[in-house]
């Protein structure tokens, strides 16, 4: 487009035609910066054989963006009042598709199938903070056919998913984030670039999805609430934590899984890499069959 969409007059002159509210329960912010655009571009290494799905188009701004480096783009919005702005700022794109729709309730399977002939695609959203962890993680879980996802999301949630073992943010997103996928923080974005501003800065992660998960495990639902249960009362020993969750054996059982595999019992969960946390798993699932 010659007027980029990004262009705050660009956009305030959009929201004022269609006379636009911003919705607060929709955690709608808009980007105004088109560096951001173009490191979100160059983080999933788009080129023109490349099939993209986008979560949350706004007005179409990154979708502008996808669809002059990518084949084709498909954009699922939420927001009904944002599809006729979209009809409107995306009508010069003859390889965009819009879709009204949760993507926390389609089959994106279904989508990527019908759309895209089952070919492995990328993945680019800019999040609504409240909803982060849920799409993220339902994208990761249901091994949709996903080459690598790229999203804006808060700094703090970027962070903990690129958490090492030890450090303040680790966690169990961290864990379940590094199960799926290898992530990458591809640059901090001031909250000053969007309109409305957000409370806080965000981040654009960029998440390499694996074929397979990191580690094997012989009883996956076990190894998620095993490490559910190592973070659910983080100042307490894992050996307190397991023994407090619902992993099903107790703590003298724990005690002794720990010393077969030389892991100090005093240790916190915060303590365990991903690796560990499976063989934990795995000597938990032995245990109990």
């Amino acid at each position: 487009m010659e007027n980029k969409l990004y262009s705050p007059k660009v956009m305030n002159d959009i929201l004022k035609k269609y006379n636009f509210r911003f919705s607060k329960n929709l955690g709608q912010n808009f980007l105004i910066d088109g560096n951001i655009l173009d490191k979100i571009c160059d983080g999933i290494n788009l080129d023109k054989d490349d099939e993209v799905v986008e979560i949350g188009p706004g007005i179409g701004t990154l979708t502008s963006a996808l669809a002059e480096r990518a084949r084709k783009v498909i954009a699922i919005e939420l927001d009904k009042r944002l599809l006729p702005i979209l009809d409107d700022t995306l009508s010069s794109y003859k390889n965009i598709e819009v879709i009204h729709g949760d993507v926390l309730k389609l089959d994106l399977n279904n989508i990527i199938e019908e759309k895209f002939e089952n070919k492995k695609v990328k993945l680019a959203a800019n999040l609504p903070y409240y909803i982060t962890t849920p799409i993220i993680m339902k994208l990761l879980e249901q091994k949709i056919n996903l080459e690598s996802i790229i999203v804006m999301v808060q700094k703090e949630v970027a962070e903990r998913m690129k958490a090492s073992p030890g450090s303040k943010a680790y966690g169990a997103l961290s864990i379940a984030v590094q199960y799926y996928s290898n992530p990458e923080i591809v640059t901090i974005v001031p909250k000053n670039v969007f309109i409305p501003k957000p409370n806080v800065d965000s981040a654009v992660i960029k998440l390499d999805v694996y074929s397979k998960p990191r580690v094997d495990v012989k009883d996956e639902q076990l190894f998620f609430n095993v490490v559910k249960g190592a973070f659910s009362l983080r100042r307490k020993t894992l050996v307190n934590s397991l023994s407090s969750s619902d992993v099903g054996i107790n703590k003298e059982e724990i005690k002794e899984i720990l010393r077969d595999l030389n892991i100090k019992e005093n240790i916190r969960g915060e303590k365990l890499s991903i690796e560990q946390f499976a063989l934990l798993a795995d000597s938990i699932y032995d245990k109990k069959n």
